[in-house]
């Protein structure tokens, strides 16, 4: 039995989350899903800077529906402040991600959230954060998901 279909779509041209625009239907009819770590398709984010990628494991982001995928995030990295147009649910998986509420970026105001450390956002909240080590996260909600930085030029999409 198949658990996993992959789609192919253009959602790169609909969100620009995605370079490699597929997406995850993971239910055969059953409305159960099951996976271990190894069956994830990881892919590079048109939206975020350089090094990070992600897997969606169901959903299609671009649309009102429920969706839930994971960011893999080198080391050093920074997210610039930015806004998403859906409540966002975070759970830190592994590594530690130094995330905070605001307009501009600022490292002390940051919170540590360890493996396990969640947080949830506002729709049209502008937040941010960094990485000192590999951290994955995974993101749950209700779509259409996108993102929009605070500030235009931190925006690798332009």
């Amino acid at each position: 039995m198949r658990i996993l279909t992959i789609i192919s779509l253009s959602f790169a041209l609909v969100s620009g989350v995605y370079t490699s625009g597929w997406t995850q239907t993971p239910y055969q009819g059953d409305g159960h899903m099951m996976m271990n770590d190894q069956a994830l398709k990881w892919g590079p984010i048109a939206s975020m800077p350089q090094g990070a990628r992600m897997a969606v494991i169901e959903g299609d982001l671009s649309k009102e529906e429920p969706f839930t995928f994971r960011i893999k995030i080198p080391a050093d990295y920074k997210l610039a402040p930015h806004t998403h147009p859906a409540y966002e649910r975070v759970t830190v998986l592994s590594g530690t991600l130094h995330f905070a509420r605001g307009t501009a970026f600022d490292r002390d105001k940051t919170t540590a959230l360890e493996k396990g450390g969640m947080a949830i956002m506002a729709p049209g909240e502008p937040m941010f954060g960094y990485t000192e080590e590999e951290t994955v996260i995974q993101l749950h909600g209700t779509g259409p998901w996108g993102i929009e930085y605070v500030n235009p030029e931190d925006d690798p999409r332009k």
